[in-house]
């Protein structure tokens, strides 16, 4: 089930770990079977709560509803250090059939949660087992990570009043790559997440006699047109930043102009200075797009997750750790990517770093897997469990580095 060293990447793996992974993956496998949404992680978080009761955890639970945090003390130091695992699944349905499918129809853990809970559980025992460190590493198992802000529930709920790191990490799978490989960069990794909603008021009339009416439609069109302006014209070429109009709604019949129109889509950003910006001229834009055409807008402009940056000499730390257990030539920098990420919450309240580990290119799926790639958010995903080993390691050797004096 678990054999990373049939990979071409040489790993300097935790034996003990190596050895405890075909149990780990059995949870994992049974997370995978069980899938739940956000802020609904009460069996998942049971699991969870558990296994660290079983190794001698002491643990705390309720934050953000449903997380869990798991507290390992070792040697007399007052210096901590946060880990940190998502747990919820997305709601959507599965097509593999392998016998650890979702049992649960419209839920699927299609970005590998499962995954990121088993590593984090597979350090934990370790940790507990060694404490081959002088501090406290404080185990994160945080809810709601797809679209919840579970993240941000837990500070909300005193996370880090109640349990106060230094610095704070987190980890992703990525599919597409070898399995053996890391990457991390400092700065922005992955982007804020933004909605507006734009209703479009006009009068409506009959098709034939436009002239009686005030055409809504026109008015949006005439916005998504301009809307790209605000990239190509207003913001800085070296700053990234996406508009994207997804949905327009209006009308009911062929022959009949209606009343309103309605605007939806998304807004990213690696930036809030940018951010505050493009929410600016968006708003300008549609007020006055609208005024020219004798229509009126009522401009609704979401703010869900800010944009993920990791700070430099953690990201530097992050980066020794994993060239210690891969080397050099697979640890590579991140490419920014314009998806989003609560754990920004978490970097907006402490220092601390975002990483990726790589997923494979889907061949370790079995028999029964779905027909589509092993790509997040896709159907057909599945975690691959070789990582478990690897990235547990990882986590391992993050903590007993940080606590060790080697970030003081």
């Amino acid at each position: 089930m678990v054999n990373p060293q049939r990979h071409n990447v040489r790993m300097n793996l935790i034996e003990a770990i190596v050895a405890s992974a075909p149990g780990i993956a059995a949870i994992r496998r049974d997370l995978h079977a069980h899938p739940e949404l956000c802020f609904k992680e009460v069996r998942t978080a049971d699991v969870v709560a558990a296994k660290l009761a079983e190794w001698g955890v002491p643990v705390h639970r309720g934050l953000g509803t449903t997380g869990v945090v798991g507290i390992v003390k070792a040697g007399t130091s007052t210096r901590a250090i946060g880990l940190r695992a998502d747990m919820d699944a997305l709601p959507m349905q599965e097509f593999n059939t392998f016998a650890h499918a979702s049992q649960h129809p419209g839920k699927m853990h299609a970005c590998g949660h499962d995954g990121h809970t088993a590593m984090l559980l597979a350090a934990a025992q370790y940790l507990a087992n060694h404490r081959n460190f002088d501090g406290t590493v404080y185990l994160i198992f945080q809810p709601a990570e797809e679209g919840g802000g579970g993240a941000r529930e837990m500070i909300r709920d005193g996370l880090f009043e109640k349990f106060p790191v230094e610095a704070v990490f987190g980890m992703h799978n990525w599919p597409g790559s070898e399995v053996g490989h890391f990457a991390v960069s400092s700065g922005p990794v992955m982007a804020s997440s933004n909605e507006f909603t734009i209703t479009i008021r006009g009068k409506g009339g009959h098709a034939a006699m436009p002239h009686n009416a005030v055409d809504p439609v026109p008015v949006a069109c005439q916005m998504v047109q301009a809307f790209q302006t605000i990239i190509s014209r207003n913001t800085k070429p070296i700053e990234a930043g996406v508009i994207s109009v997804t949905m327009i709604h209006a009308g009911e019949a062929t022959n009949v102009i209606p009343d309103s129109c309605e605007l939806q889509g998304t807004v990213r950003t690696f930036s809030i200075e940018l951010l505050d910006q493009i929410e600016r001229r968006m708003r300008e834009v549609a007020d006055h797009t609208a005024a020219a055409y004798g229509a009126s807008c009522e401009f609704v402009f979401a703010r869900n997750y800010p944009p993920t940056i990791n700070s430099a000499r953690e990201a530097e730390f992050a980066r020794k750790v994993m060239v210690g257990i891969v080397g050099a030539d697979h640890v590579t920098a991140q490419e920014p990517t314009m998806g989003a990420e609560d754990f920004s919450y978490m970097l907006m309240a402490k220092p601390g770093c975002y990483s990726f580990i790589a997923n494979g290119d889907g061949a370790h799926r079995e028999m029964g897997h779905g027909g589509g790639p092993c790509m997040l958010h896709n159907p057909s995903y599945d975690f691959n469990d070789t990582l478990i080993p690897l990235g547990a390691t990882y986590w391992v050797r993050l903590a007993e580095s940080w606590l060790g004096g080697g970030a003081a």
